[in-house]
């Protein structure tokens, strides 16, 4: 079973706007979907984490961004048509978990 995964941290808005995205492409792709709240800067450190909400599928992040710090901050997406946003353009995740099958 393929796995998607949401990192995030309390208090930080754009994690709680994906998960019903999330939960929808994940029912639609038989995949299991976990959220795992990351607490500590060592947390962060230890997982490589870009900010929250971060999304792995298989252990892949779906917008990596090489040189980007890791930490306890609110994650910046780019959208397909260019905007900024706090969640990843939905289309690169439903592209990830599709690549996944």
């Amino acid at each position: 079973m393929r796995t998607i995964e949401l990192l995030y941290f309390d208090g930080c808005p754009g994690y709680e706007e994906i998960v019903p995205v999330l939960r929808r492409l994940a029912a639609d792709a038989s995949a299991e979907l976990t959220l795992r709240a990351v607490d500590t800067q060592e947390q962060a450190e230890r997982e490589r984490f870009l900010g929250s909400p971060t999304i792995l599928v298989d252990g892949r992040d779906v917008a990596p961004a090489d040189g980007q710090p890791v930490g306890l901050a609110c994650r910046v997406y780019r959208l397909r048509d260019g905007r900024p946003s706090p969640t990843p353009d939905r289309d690169d995740v439903r592209d990830a978990i599709r690549s996944a099958l």
